[in-house]
């Protein structure tokens, strides 16, 4: 495996490990995305036996003493399996997340007490004013799964953190401007990661109203673009090709096993 760490917004890096057992044979990136700012932050943490790699790649950009915040989209072990590795690593870190998360999770899963967030509160990184980091905290409940799914907006370079939307499979470059609605709609029909269709279509329009130029995906390349098209075009991808709400619920997932029921 290789863990490689690339500058794809101003600031706001990607680190990416490529695992290619994993959907053998196109592979699958596991990303994180650190804000450099006077309070840093990591988005997504990674599972617990990629902590040594993740973490050297976190200090090349910063020291990992100097973590201000940990975050993530849901709770998974691929978003937040190293969470209790990198508290003990910055003792100056506190991981923040929704509400909602905390109180069914985190408060008991996390090695210190979690930072709770309200749906639209902003979290300030610090910085001068120029060039002030701030992060904007939504919930997208469901969406793509889980009962306490969120999103962060980072405001200063328009960078939509978006965690498992847009997922695709290889090991793509760290940031294109090509299409990624397609691909996404291919590995949603073969992993059926994403909870409620509805929830999912009206999140994805109401996330493009942020008119993100950047859009930092967990699994495969970020785009950068008219991230509001993007959103619109992967929100009607998912009506069209998944659509109506009964036939997508009864899919099942390659993950599932080969005695799963299908749809």
């Amino acid at each position: 495996m290789e863990t490689r760490v690339d500058e794809i917004a101003d600031g706001i890096y990607r680190i990416s490990t490529y695992v290619p057992d994993v959907a053998a044979p196109a592979g699958f990136t596991f990303n994180q995305f650190l804000i450099d700012a006077e309070q840093p932050l990591l988005f997504h943490l990674g599972m617990r036996h990629l902590f040594p790699a993740v973490s050297e790649a976190v200090s090349r950009v910063v020291p990992l003493d100097r973590l201000r915040w940990l975050a993530f989209g849901h709770v998974e072990a691929d978003e937040c399996g190293a969470m209790n590795e990198f508290l003990a690593a910055a003792p100056r870190a506190e991981v923040a997340h929704g509400l909602q998360g905390c109180l069914i999770s985190l408060n008991d899963l996390a090695d210190r007490p979690p930072h709770p967030m309200a749906h639209g509160e902003t979290l300030d990184l610090g910085g001068k004013e120029v060039l002030r980091r701030r992060v904007l905290h939504l919930n997208t409940p469901h969406v793509p799964h889980n009962w306490e799914a969120r999103v962060l907006f980072e405001e200063t370079t328009g960078t939509l953190l978006c965690g498992d939307l847009f997922t695709h499979l290889g090991n793509g470059p760290p940031v294109t401007d090509h299409d990624l609605v397609g691909p996404a709609l291919d590995a949603e029909e073969m992993f059926r990661q994403t909870s409620c269709l509805t929830a999912a279509v009206g999140t994805l329009r109401s996330l493009a109203q942020l008119t993100p130029k950047t859009l930092a995906v967990m699994h495969g390349s970020s785009y950068h673009g008219d991230g509001a098209a993007a959103l619109h075009a992967l929100a009607d991808g998912y009506e069209e090709r998944f659509g109506p709400e009964l036939a997508f619920a009864a899919r099942a997932s390659a993950l599932a096993g080969a005695n799963a029921p299908q749809g």
